[in-house]
């Protein structure tokens, strides 16, 4: 039986968004910040999250919450 945190929950473009926009964002103001610094290696942390949870489509903050952009028209719905 799966987790719900291991559920594809982004949409394409929640998901494109992290890995096209938020992410490279992110790397280039720490580069500008300097990333020694604590602010730098915050961004890069959070650069880190929006790869990762961009390349897997699955966002474990979401779920406390219910959210799920994910298209779920193929899918069957999952016992409670």
């Amino acid at each position: 039986m799966a987790s719900k945190f291991l559920i594809n929950n982004m949409g394409t473009v929640d998901r494109a968004l992290r890995a096209f926009v938020i992410a490279p964002a992110a790397i280039v103001a720490a580069l500008a910040l300097g990333v020694p610094s604590i602010l730098g290696i915050v961004l890069l942390a959070i650069a880190a999250i929006g790869l990762a949870t961009g390349a897997t489509g699955i966002c474990p903050s979401y779920v406390p919450f219910g959210i799920d952009t994910h298209s779920h028209a193929r899918r069957a719905p999952l016992p409670h």
